[in-house]
């Protein structure tokens, strides 16, 4: 998809020229660059109306993983709780990046979120990065009550690689029959290493082209990119089987590499009986809504995505097995 300035969305424009000027495309050495950077921010949040507490918890290697976690400054019983995964190619970021959608869930449901550190590709390719991911859900489930979650109601986000990353470990969460996950918000999510679909072959939109994604996936699969060996658990979009997922929240920009394969997603989904809100938002590049948060479109996915979030806490429920 080649995309011309006029397609973008008027209020998106600016950021995305100047993207284009100061970051076209993400390589390997920018990634690892940006991390050094990022990693000097951790720890520290600037939102004095909610909690903000760390925690590291142990891998199963022996090592630990960090654990941010955000709560009401008043914190209530029996919530809801956010796995939130953050984005960034699965080669960048950092949980801190959760800080604007926790302030939201919690504003409007009083919940917790808690958002891992997962390792990152450019130290440790898949499966790290579904593996703490999966870790960090089991542990919110262990200590539910000790954070205050309801048990029957865990909950999994993220945006772009962590929409990825949410796709996968709620199949991965479905087969492995340990933890049931009540609700899903995969947004714009990183779903497809194949990169064959229109909107993802040669998109040049701001932010994230065809160009970062190839090698955001390169980084990410390791040896196994470019074979037909790929597992599902790390691209979701090669799955064959949507049945038993649970119910459903995403949205995605028109011109941006990741609207094909998720308006796919979404189709599989729904083929399977599963219970999908979702919304494109025209002339929107990827992730609109958190680089330009005060544009009116990027107010309207917000909001459409707290009122799903929402819904969920008032109807979407996923009883343990007590076995487990």
């Amino acid at each position: 998809m080649k995309v011309k300035f006029s397609m973008i969305d008027k209020d998106l424009r600016a950021y995305g020229r100047t993207m284009k000027i100061l970051n076209n495309t993400f390589t390997e050495r920018r990634f690892r660059l940006i991390n050094k950077l990022m990693s000097k921010g951790t720890g520290k949040i600037k939102d004095d109306t909610m909690q903000f507490t760390e925690e590291w918890i142990p891998r199963k290697d022996g090592s630990k993983m960090r654990i941010c976690i955000f709560k009401p400054l008043t914190p209530k019983e029996n919530v809801s709780g956010i796995l939130w995964l953050h984005g960034g190619g699965y080669a960048i970021g950092v949980p801190e990046q959760a800080t604007m959608m926790a302030k939201k869930f919690i504003d409007v449901s009083n919940c917790v979120v808690v958002a891992p550190d997962y390792h990152l590709s450019v130290q440790s390719p898949y499966p790290a990065a579904l593996k703490d991911s999966y870790e960090a859900l089991l542990w919110m489930k262990k200590h539910g009550k000790d954070l205050g979650i309801r048990d029957n109601q865990l909950m999994v986000g993220g945006d772009s690689a962590g929409g990825g990353l949410t796709a996968a470990l709620t199949l991965y969460a479905r087969d492995k029959g340990e933890v049931a996950i009540a609700f899903q918000m995969p947004l714009y999510p990183m779903l497809d290493d194949r990169m064959t679909s229109e909107s993802a072959k040669n998109n040049n939109a701001p932010v994230w082209n065809w160009k970062s994604n190839l090698n955001g996936w390169k980084l990410y699969l390791g040896e196994l990119f470019g074979t037909s060996n790929v597992p599902y658990y790390a691209a979701a979009a090669r799955a064959q089987d949507y049945s038993n997922l649970p119910p459903t929240a995403t949205f995605v920009g028109s011109i941006e590499p990741f609207m094909d394969e998720t308006i796919k997603y979404v189709e599989n989904l729904k083929k399977a009986g599963v219970t999908v809100d979702f919304e494109i938002y025209k002339g929107c590049y990827h992730g609109f809504d958190q680089v330009c948060p005060k544009a009116e479109v990027s107010k309207k996915a917000t909001q459409f995505i707290v009122n799903a979030f929402k819904y969920a806490v008032d109807h979407y429920f996923a009883e343990q097995n007590n076995d487990h």
